[in-house]
């Protein structure tokens, strides 16, 4: 062979890979799902519909591959990218990639098993991590009154917000802990009160919906807290109850390992509510003293100073998130109990109050379910309920439904698996 190769990348293999001058560009494409091959460019338009776009299985050093905004649509109708096993800058197959600016050109090589596809150059580097959502959802522990008292039982809630019978509980019966995911879709519980002192052990919950026995307790013993994910796989519990109100945190790695106390931001309370927003980051919000102060957790779990409160001041309530990237707080007691709720935008902004729908009740528990909903469930009235109430993805709060499983309040709930 003669003739300079200059403008081609050779890989691991030997074989010659097209270099960007000598791709092969494919007709437009319009459908909604596109299986990528390497060595080719695609226009791509998502005038009608976003495209999901899957790379190829296996790869070699050198390859490449480019997709073109063809109409300038991409900020209407996102492309959706999934690496198909296999790494992208360096990150595992466990979320998909999002371009969503229009008149884009995305062009990736394939670097090695290490690292994965690289953009070289995507424009405006708009690769946003879209973390796989929890299906379903389970509400655990809590104080059922009467002669029962302080359970360890739980409740599955199935991907269309269903709640199951009682499970026979595992771990030690308590109330007052509180609940989030992690891993992607595992859950854990943690802290509570056992009838005579405040305690710090945790329960991890499989991504079937097991409850596993206690794990020694970390950080400081205490109830009535939160929870929130952050950074797309790990959590954070924070504030609640110890000798007197605190406001330290706990740390929670993706594989449910709690971290040692973090020194305490914004103010002390309890009986505080806090969930997801934004895809990645938290909110704490409300508690004791009838406070409607927020607190904002970062994507790296950094507890942000107190926000001015937005909506009426109380305690006893729940938080979940809902459409993704949204939260929602929803009823407490302001000195009654009450069944409004506050809206928190993907930007962590709390809405003012949307009247209330279901029974006023607090201390109830909250999850998300089904990829983009959420649900509120038990609680008390002054009587402990069991009934439900389930959120759309677009944060309106259904009517009752009748309860399934022990009533009781001061429980928790958290989502896990990512399979419906």
């Amino acid at each position: 062979m003669s003739g300079p190769v200059a403008n081609n990348i050779f890989r691991s293999s030997g074989v010659i890979a097209a270099a960007a001058g000598g791709l092969s560009w494919q007709p437009v494409v319009t459908a909604s799902t596109l299986t990528a091959e390497a060595g080719n460019g695609y226009w791509i338009n998502t005038t009608s519909n976003t495209c999901t776009i899957t790379l190829p299985a296996s790869a070699e050093a050198g390859d490449q591959i480019i997709f073109a905004d063809y109409a300038r649509t991409w900020g209407t109708n996102k492309i959706i990218i999934d690496s198909n096993g296999l790494n992208y800058q360096g990150d595992p197959d466990t979320f998909t990639l999002e371009y969503d600016t229009s008149g884009q050109t995305v062009s990736i090589v394939y670097s090695g098993a290490t690292v994965g596809w690289i953009p070289e150059d995507d424009d405006t580097v708009a690769d946003v991590p879209v973390y796989p959502p929890t299906q379903k959802a389970i509400m655990a522990f809590g104080n059922a009154g009467g002669g029962t008292g302080r359970v360890s039982l739980s409740n599955l809630v199935s991907s269309s917000g269903v709640v199951a019978a009682d499970v026979t509980g595992v771990g030690t019966a308590r109330d007052g802990p509180a609940a989030e995911s992690y891993g992607f879709d595992k859950a854990i519980f943690a802290y509570g009160y056992n009838g005579s002192s405040e305690v710090s052990m945790s329960n991890l919950v499989s991504n079937s919906g097991v409850v596993a026995t206690d794990t020694t307790g970390v950080g400081t013993v205490r109830w009535l807290l939160a929870a929130s994910g952050y950074g797309g796989d790990k959590a954070i519990f924070g504030y609640g109850l110890a000798s007197s109100a605190t406001n330290l945190s706990n740390l929670v790695s993706s594989s449910g390992v709690v971290a040692t106390d973090t020194a305490g931001v914004g103010t002390a309370r309890r009986s505080i509510a806090a969930c997801g927003y934004g895809g990645d980051k938290g909110i704490f919000g409300y508690g004791t003293g009838l406070s409607n102060t927020t607190n904002l957790v970062t994507n790296a779990g950094v507890v942000g100073t107190d926000v001015t409160g937005v909506g009426s001041a109380r305690k006893g309530l729940d938080a979940a998130k809902y459409g993704t990237d949204k939260g929602i707080f929803a009823y407490g007691s302001s000195g009654s109990v009450v069944s409004l709720s506050n809206l928190i935008s993907n930007s962590g902004v709390v809405a003012a109050d949307t009247t209330g729908v279901g029974t006023a009740r607090e201390t109830p528990g909250a999850a998300g379910y089904g990829g983009d909903k959420a649900i509120f469930a038990y609680g008390t009235t002054g009587t402990r309920v069991s009934m439900s109430n389930l959120v759309s993805n677009v944060g309106v709060v259904a009517a009752d439904v009748s309860g399934v499983g022990t009533a009781r309040d001061d429980l928790a709930g958290a989502g896990y698996s990512n399979s419906a």
